[in-house]
């Protein structure tokens, strides 16, 4: 397994090795013992998993904030996504930078987003489904977002907003410019 650091601190690009043979492949895609000494401690207590019908469905940008602030080990057993981690630690000089990294069941790429940072993906394929592993449990009176599309974080999102499909909730989640501060 290699681990690639990306341009913002914190997020980490986790790429298995696939073993193949005439059954099929094997592949690690976390190991505790590697990662750990990049993020620090981390322990995952609830698993998610989200299906797409369509390519080009938006899900985020989503976060926790306290006493449940989340960190998230992202990756898709079914398809393809643009995936996007924005960085909203206020004292950060990346405050407000994103990162983002195709994630396919192809390639099989594992994402590591930390806490402080806003998670959202948009599908590339039909019928995609992700999985993805949080350090704290659901807490929707601590569940917060920040908009996708937003102009001042400058992701180059593979749709145009009008071809997207999008919950009502996350198409009216805040711009950066008036969200709290919340991981100082």
């Amino acid at each position: 397994m290699k681990i690639e650091p990306l341009a913002i601190p914190g997020p980490l690009l986790i790429l298995p090795e696939r073993h193949a043979d005439a059954r099929g492949y094997f592949a690690e895609t976390f190991r505790k013992d590697l990662v750990e000494p990049l993020t620090g401690p981390v322990e995952f207590v609830q698993d998610n998993q989200s299906r797409s019908a369509k390519a080009g469905t938006v899900r985020g940008l989503h976060f926790q904030v306290a006493p449940s602030p989340q960190a998230k080990l992202v990756h898709v057993i079914r398809g393809a996504v643009f995936d996007v981690a924005v960085d909203l630690r206020k004292s950060s000089p990346s405050y407000g930078r994103h990162v983002a990294a195709t994630l396919s069941a192809e390639n099989l790429a594992v994402l590591y987003v930390p806490v402080g940072f806003a998670h959202g993906f948009c599908t590339l394929e039909p019928d995609t489904e992700v999985v993805y592993k949080a350090s704290a449990y659901y807490d929707p009176a601590a569940e917060k977002g920040l908009l996708w599309n937003d102009p001042a974080l400058n992701i180059d999102w593979p749709f145009e907003a009008s071809a997207v499909t999008i919950s009502d909730k996350d198409r009216t989640l805040p711009p950066l410019s008036r969200l709290g501060s919340w991981f100082d």
